[in-house]
Parts: structure tokens; sequence; C-alpha cells
């Protein structure tokens, strides 16, 4: 028996063995569980896609650091008397308006401004946190990562589906693990398990549980009204029903005990937060403004925005926007830099300012804002633009490594990519593009049939076809040249002339490619 043969018999007992050796006791449940996905792993992951996913998400709100830190102190005590707390937990705030929260593995967590709005106490956003705490703590993050490399043969593969929200199309690279995670969709089990341990979190630390249960219930209406920032943020991740609403009653009876709500504690804390709603709201409108090709009354609105909160660089940043819209590409790079000195920790300023450095043909400058933008969050549109200005700079192996990083997103700047990069790199490397295969005519003659796989028509295909006889020696070679277009997905057939019996059964085609042109 050959060597390949015994790794192939062996290979289900070793995979077998791994699994049997990676099973463990769930750190919440108690219950014992496959864990292909080690807690240094979690941890890790958590770690290098945190920022990332803030950056895909909004970013962090920056105005009010009162707040957030408020949030990390809530979320920090209930972090403490959970099952492991020796992870190392962290929870932000998103300028984001959509109401939702999420957790990474290893304790990585953050709620959006637009989810602190729905809340009325302290407990109730303790009842948010400590049900988060629970997805890291009780590692459904994990398990969904275990449950895709399972799909993926065993040992390989972290891939789990993603909704693509907010900037999640852009993000290319490792950088997109993040965004797949946090827009998972938890299953049944899995909301249940974090209701009961988050409210059983809450009571240790001294909160009321049973400001879960009305949480649960707002959920619930809202979720019949099918709001849309509710069905786009927390709905779509975290399902509510009806079925969690009495679970999280039982739980309230079994624990029986009254925590504090802080009801006015918590309103203070919000209190900026409420005062400049406005503010945001007309945000959303000015962008719907934009949409629907109404600069000027997009403009109005933002202005109106920043007299209620002139340090909100994202007002600053939809103005550089319409100035780009507009074609104001000087106006523009001034409101990009006004949103970037407001904050400059958020990657879409520099992208955009980058953007439109390069519409200025001020290269040197775009190429800075751009790294920096792919520094914070690498994204398609900003590997696109540095890949044009490279092909401009004539730096063509440049400008390709640009485009093969954008060209992994399924966006338009993604596509676009993709099709820069094969337009450069076909006339070179035909083979990568064109498939062959050998057969025969009627006439019994041996044919080439070739088929362009490629985004773009090609001509003057330049190729070299072999045959070689059963005993192996070669008994033809010429070079051709179809200087017909063959458009994408089309084929084309090739007579050579010769007699397919003089190959015999195991006789062998060969095509080398040496050239092609790209149809314009």
């Amino acid at each position: 028996m050959s060597g390949n043969s015994i790794l192939s018999k062996l290979a289900p007992l070793v995979i077998a063995f791994a699994l049997i050796n990676a099973c463990g006791t769930n750190p919440v449940t108690g219950k014992t569980e496959l864990q292909l996905v080690s807690e240094s792993q979690e941890i890790s992951i958590g770690q290098e896609n945190y920022l990332p996913s803030q950056q895909s998400q909004g970013g962090v709100y920056v105005i009010d650091k009162e707040l957030s830190r408020y949030v990390n102190a809530v979320g920090q005590k209930l972090a403490a008397v959970s099952d492991r707390p020796e992870l190392p937990y962290e929870f932000v705030v998103l300028n984001n308006p959509v109401p939702n929260a999420w957790a990474l593995p290893g304790g990585k967590i953050a709620v959006n401004r637009g989810l602190l709005l729905e809340l009325n106490s302290e407990a109730e956003l303790a009842a948010v946190l400590g049900h988060e705490i629970v997805h890291a703590a009780a590692r459904h993050g994990a398990k969904s990562m275990e449950r895709g490399m399972l799909l993926n043969a065993g040992i390989v593969g972290l891939g789990i589906a993603t909704s693509g929200e907010d900037n999640a199309e852009l993000i290319v690279g490792a950088a997109a693990l993040g965004s797949q995670l946090i827009s998972q969709k938890y299953g049944r089990d899995a909301e249940l398990e974090s209701d009961l341990y988050g409210m059983k979190y809450m009571a240790k630390a001294g909160y009321d549980p049973a400001a879960a249960i009305k949480l649960q219930e707002t959920f619930v209406k809202l979720s019949a009204g099918r709001q849309s920032n509710w069905l786009e943020g927390l709905f779509a991740s975290h399902p509510p029903s009806q079925e969690r609403v009495d679970a999280n009653k039982a739980t309230a009876r079994q624990l029986n005990v009254k925590g504090v709500r802080n009801e006015d504690i918590y309103q203070q804390r919000i209190a900026h937060l409420i005062k400049t709603k406005p503010a945001y709201d007309q945000l959303e409108q000015a962008k719907t403004a934009v949409k629907e090709n109404n600069p000027q009354k997009a403009m109005a609105l933002t202005d109106s925005a920043l007299k209620i909160e002139p340090r909100e660089a994202l007002f600053y940043a939809l103005k550089g926007d319409i100035h780009y819209y507009e074609k104001r590409f000087a106006e523009a790079e001034k409101s990009f830099t006004t949103a970037i000195n407001y904050n400059p920790e958020f990657f879409l300023f520099y992208l955009e300012r980058g953007l439109t450095h390069e519409k200025l043909t001020q290269n040197t400058l775009a190429k800075q804002d751009l790294q920096k933008s792919i520094a914070l969050l690498p994204t398609a549109p900003a590997y696109h633009a540095l890949g044009t200005i490279a092909e401009k700079e004539n730096d063509l192996q440049a400008a390709k490594e640009y485009y093969g990083k954008a060209a992994d997103s399924k966006s338009e700047a993604g596509q676009k990519s993709a099709l820069a990069y094969t337009r450069l790199d076909l006339p070179a490397n035909p083979s990568r593009y064109i498939a062959y295969q050998g057969g025969a005519d009627r006439a019994g003659n041996v044919v080439i049939e070739l088929k362009n796989r490629s985004l773009v028509p090609v001509k003057n295909l330049r190729l070299t076809v072999n045959l070689y006889a059963e005993s192996g020696s070669r008994i033809f070679q010429k070079d051709f040249q179809m200087t017909q277009t063959i458009k994408p997905g089309a084929q084309v057939s090739l007579t050579t002339g010769v007699p397919a019996s003089a190959l015999g059964k195991a006789g062998k085609v060969q095509v080398n490619f040496t050239g092609a042109q790209i149809v314009e």
C-alpha cells in the first residue's frame, strides 16, 4: 500500500483524535462542548479585531468622553462578577445612530449611541452589557467560528455569515473577520442563555434584574412595529421574542432580589446625547437629501446641525461630501481637514480627504491620507485609489498589488479593482485567464478549445501548441495568433490539422500562452 493511501486512511482517525482532545467545559454553563478555539486565541481575535470593528461601525463617540467612561465602569462592574472575570474586558460607545450592541471573543464590547438613547436606566444598560458579556464569556462567538471550522473540513477556515452592514462590505483582508463576527445572528439558545446569565450578573453587581424584563418587553413592541433602524441593528443579531420575555420573568422570580435601577443617574449621563439628538436627526435627513440630488437642502440641514453641536466631525465630513459631489474639491478638502481636526482617529475622514487630494492631483498628500485610512481600517476604495495613483505614476507592480488587495471586496471599488488588475496582468500572463482543452473535430483532427475566463475582451492571443504521442515524443509544435476578439466567457476553437489518431489514447496536448492584448 502506498504512503498516500496510509495517510488517507489515518486522516479521519487523526481528526477524530484531535476533536476528542478539543473537548472542554463551557466556563458559564458548565456543559461539555467542542472547543477548537482556545482562550488565548479568543483574546487574540478580540484584540486584533476590536479597533477595526469600531472603525467599520462609525468609530468611537469622542465628544462626550465621560459617557464612555461611565459605560465602561458599568460594564467592568458586571464583568467582575461574571464567570470569566479574567478576560480583558473593554466597553466603548460608538458614534452610530443604529440601536445596537455587540461583543467580540475575549470580552471586547461596544454599544452604539443610538441604543443608549433608547434606554431608561443604568439597570437597563446593565442588562444590555450583561447580555453581551455572556456572549463573550460563554464563547458564543468562538463557537460560531468553530462551526465554520467544522464545515471547512475540521481544522481549516474561520468563515461565518455576514450581513454587510455599515462599512463592512468595503473592508478587505484580515479585518473583515471582525465585521463577520459582530453581524452574526445569534440563535435561540444563545439568546436565552445570555439573558439568563446576564440577569444573574446584574443581581450580583447590585442591579435590579427585572430591568431586563422591561427592556425585552420594549424590544418586542418595537419589533412588532418593525422600526427600520432597530431591524438593521439589534434585532438583526439579537432577535427579540415573547419567549425571552417569559424566560426573563421566570429568572427574576428565581433570583428574587431587588437591586438599584439608577434612572436619574443614567438620564444625567446621557443628557448631552439627548440635547444633541436633533442635530444627528438632521444629519440623517441631510444624507437623504444628498441621495435625492438636493445638495442645497443637505447643506442647510448640516449647517443647522452644527449650530446644535459644533464639535461633531461627522457634520463637517458631510459638508465635505456635498462639496465633493458638486466638484468643489478645494472646499471639500477644507471640510475634511476640519473633520480630522475634531476627530483624528476615524478612517473615513482620511479616506475622503485622500480621494479629494487625488482629484486635486496632489498625489503625495493623497497617498499619505489613504495610507493613514488603511492603517485604521483597510478598505477597497483606499486600495483602489492607491492603485490608480501608482498606475498614473507608471509603477505598475505597485498598482497591481493595490488593485489585488481591493479586489477581495465585493463592493463597487472591489469590482473596479478586479477589472484594473486584469487589465494590467493579462497581457503578460494570459495563462491565468485563458483556459484550454484538447478535443477532436468532425474530421478527426485535434482542436484546441480556448475559453476567456477574464473580465475583459481579449484579442491577438499568442500561443504555442505542442502535441505529444502516446510514447511521449512530440509530434507537433506550432505558434498561433488568434486575431479575433474573445469576449469574457466566450469560447473559440483552434484547428491544428493533426489527426487525433496520431496521438493515441494516452496522447497529450500542451498549450503555452505567450501574449495577448486587451480590447479597450
